[in-house]
């Protein structure tokens, strides 16, 4: 075993500027490019990762209490530096094979730029910063967010917009690379969406905590005005408002507190409200028996008609883990108290009822198997009658004797038996999973490498839907056919959920296996956004090349393996509260 190998930071002055405060109409400033690239290439040791779940805080900004206070803040810090304990930094600067190695010299010509000093990194990390640099885009000046993708060679259509979901890793990649400002302006324009815009949709408006799934910013060159335009779901293929939004914006907000160590932004008013709103909408009582959220089809990554409609494990799992959050920075002051009192108790409802009614292992698969069906009353097994005769046949020959997986969806005469990848990694992330399930998953990765990861990872769903079942199911949908885009895909950007579960159940070996896949043919293929085929070998057809989110995860991927404290500000640990309470049960503890 080789040697640790102990990182300092070595931390550079920066200069800062105040900038003029967001608005949504207002002039457009100067575009001053900002470039570089950072990364690291080292093996990791074999360590407890328990103990980087709390990340040490970085900066502090000044007191702010409102909107324009808090965007008028220092715009960019200089990245932390790094360089090895055992080597002279003097030395470093001066090591003619590093400054002379292409990569190397791309980075040290960036006027911005982490200049890691201790490898040679790979190109492809290089690339990928600049690439991410450049699909930045400005509002009066500052940067908001960055565009869906930039291939050029395509019609935009929506794909120059700024996403909700799609711009969670470049915030992360920020942030690990010490340039926070991006993701607080980010965080502030969606609150600002969220509270000023009209959400209509023909007559219908939508809930006040909705967050945009996107927004475009609008430049009219005769005013020399910006002005942002959203979109709610009112331009969305089949007009389906995100879900997800409101959850990746509560999650990123409590990224950037734990990163920053920057309360005052979570702490502000606006901000506040801003969380109470998302939670009052999802936790508004309605006619449901389950704790979980019910949902149309298309509400979240997968987009498009793929029968996820009902309980789909990734937006319980979102759910969870935006709760979670909003539980750490939601105060107690107003109705804030009977708020976390609301939040305390779904969390253990939804945690119970997931654990029990979505894990899927070979023994729970017996266990349906053998279900009877028509039973009533409380001492019901089955308690959602579900048909064992409605059991797909894949699933007895890919389900291994180790491993286990939480299932797509529950819902009365239904289970939906399709892996989702991003449900379950969130899962582990969250600890909505227990450490057993936990395992369970990583198990059935490793057992199922080839179908679920493949020749590029990773799959967004398996397996794909075909003949009269994808016909019946997507609609006849040409984007989603057999073993493309959501209907069993590969996309890269899953490349940074994946390792951060991976880092968090001390597996990071196949984090690595993944991300070295991904290296072979990423770059040389134009980032594109998803692949075809059972193993992923192929192109998407309707892919689109330089996707951001794809360049993004891999930053992100690479960045978390090389200092695994970086996994504190998207990963929670589990908590006595949320544990899994002890319900009397009748015949059987699952369903």
């Amino acid at each position: 075993m080789e040697a640790t190998t102990v990182m300092f930071p070595v931390t550079p002055s920066s200069l800062d500027y105040v900038p003029e405060p967001l608005d949504l109409v207002g002039r457009r400033g100067i575009d001053n490019g900002i470039n570089g690239n950072a990364g690291h290439n080292n093996e990791i040791p074999i360590i407890d990762f328990s103990t980087f779940m709390n990340v040490r805080s970085r900066r502090s900004d000044p007191d702010e209490r409102s909107v324009s206070d808090v965007a008028a803040s220092p715009r960019f810090g200089r990245p932390l530096e790094s360089v090895r304990s055992s080597d002279c930094l003097e030395g470093l600067l001066n090591s003619p094979r590093l400054l002379n190695s292409p990569s190397m010299r791309s980075t040290l010509d960036t006027p911005r730029s982490e200049r890691v000093l201790c490898f040679e990194p790979h190109p492809m990390f290089g690339e990928a910063w600049d690439l991410l640099r450049k699909s930045l885009v400005m509002f009066r000046g500052q940067p908001v967010g960055t565009l869906a993708a930039s291939d050029h060679s395509e019609e935009a259509l929506n794909y120059d917009q700024v996403f909700v979901r799609d711009f969670v890793p470049s915030a992360l990649a920020f942030l690990m690379n010490n340039e926070p400002e991006i993701v607080k302006n980010f965080l502030l324009k969606a609150l600002r969406l969220q509270s000023n815009w009209e959400k209509r949709i023909d007559n219908f408006t939508l809930g006040k905590g909705a967050m945009p799934a996107s927004f475009k910013v609008i430049h009219d060159p005769v005013r020399n005005n910006d002005k942002i335009m959203a979109d709610f779901g009112e331009s969305a293929i089949g007009r389906v408002a995100p879900v997800d939004s409101g959850f990746w914006w509560i999650i990123l907000l409590r990224a950037y507190t734990k990163c920053t160590g920057d309360q005052t932004l979570a702490e502000m008013p606006d901000c506040q409200r801003g969380i109470r709103l998302v939670l009052s909408l999802c936790l508004s009582e309605g006619f449901d028996t389950f704790p979980t959220l019910l949902c149309a089809d298309g509400c979240c990554m997968v987009d498009r008609r793929m029968g996820i409609y009902g309980y789909p494990i990734e937006i319980q799992a979102l759910f969870y883990m935006a709760l979670r959050c909003a539980k750490m920075m939601l105060k107690p002051e107003g109705d804030g108290k009977e708020l976390l009192e609301r939040v305390e108790k779904r969390l253990q409802a939804l945690n119970y009822h997931i654990r029990s009614y979505f894990w899927l292992d070979f023994e729970q698969l017996n266990n349906v198997y053998r279900y009877k069906t028509e039973e009533y009353s409380h001492t019901a097994v089955n308690k959602f009658n579900v048909i064992p005769d409605s059991i797909p046949d894949w699933i007895f020959d890919f389900m291994p004797m180790k491993g286990g997986y939480f299932i797509g969806n529950v819902s009365p005469a239904r289970m939906d038996f399709r892996w989702f990848c991003l449900g379950n990694c969130v899962a582990i992330l969250s600890s909505l999973a227990t450490p057993e399930q936990e395992v369970g998953i990583m198990d059935l990765l490793e057992e199922r490498w080839d179908d679920l990861i493949g020749e590029m990872p990773l799959k967004i769903a398996y397996p794909a839907l075909e003949g009269h079942e994808w016909r019946i199911v997507t609609g006849c949908d040409p984007k989603n056919t057999r073993w493309s885009y959501h209907n069993g895909g590969s996309w890269p950007v899953l490349i940074w959920l994946f390792t951060a579960a991976c880092i968090k159940t001390g597996r990071p070996q196949l984090a690595r296996k993944a991300i070295e896949l991904l290296e072979s043919r990423l770059s040389k293929d134009s980032w594109p956004e998803y692949y075809d085929g059972t193993s992923g070998r192929y192109i998407g057809k309707q892919a689109r090349k330089y996707q951001t989110w794809s360049i993004a995860g891999y930053l992100v991927a690479k960045m978390m393996l090389e200092d695994p404290s970086h996994l504190g500000m998207i990963s929670i640990e589990d908590d006595r509260k949320t544990k899994t309470p002890s319900m009397p049960r009748s015949a059987s503890s699952m369903f």
